[in-house]
């Protein structure tokens, strides 16, 4: 590998502790990556300040400039991060693809962004004073990101920070640090200036972003990972009242109605739950399936499930590949057993196969009852756990019975009810007729336990920006 160092002020920098980085398919070292101290922390935040200093002052095309050219880069050299997306992550080659395509696209939209943080001038009707407001950047912006999305969740926060026009330090998870490592150069490239952008990845996670939130420099923290990490971080942000964007997990209720489209409702289940292998806040983790309808879908969705090929992702004809540790494998394994127990079906998989990798195959289970944990916490695995339901005030209460919020799906052919379904389920996002909401120019986000601001769409660069209001009279 190429890139396994930390990176500050646009240099590579070596340290005496590192990590290995393994691939999940083969359980092999794939790197031995730097692993970022205090003293690396400080040394970016200064770094990051400098070039912040001169960075802010560009003018807003001129920042759009540099994130177009980000995009185009980045369009020019998907198969590239897409194959180190499979080796540090394990995802099949096509959705490692889709990811690169999707992280390519912030820096596209962000680019457009950058030119937009329109402000407003009123006449204050009590006073007679004017009204101006404006958008600042907020300053220095530490990002901490997760293993599902080695590349997405990076340039998700990167280019609305640098739209706004704040410098950046990223703290990658350890398991897959180097997609966003390799994505350095190329920022370099498109012009981004040295030390606006730093990289640590780290094997002390908590104690290395708990010293940068306390750095008065930091005005914004933004977090995609678990729920009990996000509150922690929330207190560390709080000793110095930082902005927070939190995405945070979810539990996220698929209602598939009575008088959905059959068709639409498979390909839209399988999108939503088997995308990244499952492992993701989005994903579809408790079906719901009309009780009239509920046999038709079953014995489609196992049909489905089942013919997908499983396998390491660097071999285009696999469909899913490994999950990406041990850890992550077995409590998946943990959830099935679990709900078997209770009375749960297994119509298809349900057994880790012998061998190397963290592989676990497509499983769909019916009959699950609402005491089984993977009703109440998030399966992050190839698991299909469907219930059936009666009728709409049901499966309302149903999905809304969790403390997180931050998607549902719902299936109906009757937009009149769909619509009124989606206004009441408590969740940031509703896919209506869609198995995936996650979109460059969209807001996404959850309520509840599921987090607090706005990533992608114009909200997103407003995430790291401070609105100033001055009042005048002339």
């Amino acid at each position: 590998m190429d890139y396994t160092d930390l990176y500050i002020d646009g240099a590579w920098i070596k340290t005496s502790e590192r990590f290995d980085v393994m691939n999940p398919a083969t359980e092999e070292v794939l790197a031995s990556v730097a692993s970022a101290d205090i003293e690396h922390a400080d040394a970016a935040l200064d770094a990051a300040q400098r070039a912040m200093d001169e960075w802010k002052a560009r003018t807003p095309r001129e920042r759009s400039e540099v994130l177009r050219k980000a995009w185009e880069l980045m369009t020019a050299r998907l198969d590239h991060f897409a194959h180190l997306i499979t080796l540090e992550n394990g995802k099949a080659g096509v959705d490692a693809k889709g990811e690169a395509t999707y992280a390519a696209e912030f820096f596209r939209w962000f680019a457009e962004e950058a030119v937009r943080a329109d402000g407003i001038i009123t006449h204050a009707p009590a006073s007679g004073a004017r009204i101006i407001v404006q958008h600042k950047p907020a300053g220095l912006a530490v990002l901490v990101t997760p293993w599902n999305y080695p590349a997405a969740m990076g340039t998700r926060k990167i280019a609305p920070a640098l739209a706004a026009g704040c410098g950046v330090i990223i703290k990658p998870a350890s398991e897959t640090p180097l997609t966003m490592l390799a994505l350095m150069p190329l920022l370099e490239e498109a012009g981004v200036p040295k030390g606006l952008v730093n990289v640590l990845p780290s094997k002390r996670t908590g104690a290395l972003v708990d010293h940068m939130l306390q750095d008065p420099r930091v005005r914004v923290v933004s977090f995609t990972g678990s729920t009990g990490v996000g509150r922690k971080l929330l207190q560390s942000a709080s000793q110095q009242v930082l902005k927070p964007a939190m995405e945070l997990g979810g539990n996220a209720p698929c209602i598939v109605f009575e008088d959905a489209d059959i068709d639409t409702a498979i390909e839209g289940t399988m999108l939503a739950k088997m995308r990244n292998l499952g492992e993701a806040c989005t994903a579809a983790n408790r079906i719901y399936v009309h009780e009239d309808v509920a046999e038709e879908f079953t014995r489609r969705l196992v049909e489905r499930m089942s013919a997908l090929k499983v396998g390491d992702g660097t071999d285009p004809s696999v469909d899913v590949g490994p999950l990406v540790n041990a850890s992550t494998r077995d409590k998946v394994a943990e959830f099935v057993a679990d709900a078997v127990a209770k009375g749960a079906k297994v119509e298809c998989g349900g057994t880790a196969p012998e061998g190397k990798g963290f592989y676990y195959p497509p499983t769909v289970l019916s009959n699950v009852p609402e005491t089984a944990d993977c009703v109440h916490d998030e399966i992050f695995g190839p698991v299909a756990a469907i219930q059936t339901f009666k009728d709409q005030e049901e499966v309302i209460r149903r999905a809304n019975d969790t403390e997180y919020g931050l998607v549902a799906y719902v299936f109906s052919e009757d937009f009149k009810r769909a619509m009124q379904v989606c206004e009441r389920l408590e969740f940031g996002m509703v896919g209506l007729n869609r198995g995936l909401v996650s979109d460059p120019a969209a807001p996404f986000g959850g309520v509840k336990q599921s987090g607090l601001g706005r990533e992608g769409g114009h909200e997103g660069m407003l995430e790291f920006m401070e609105t100033q209001y001055i009042s005048a009279s002339w």
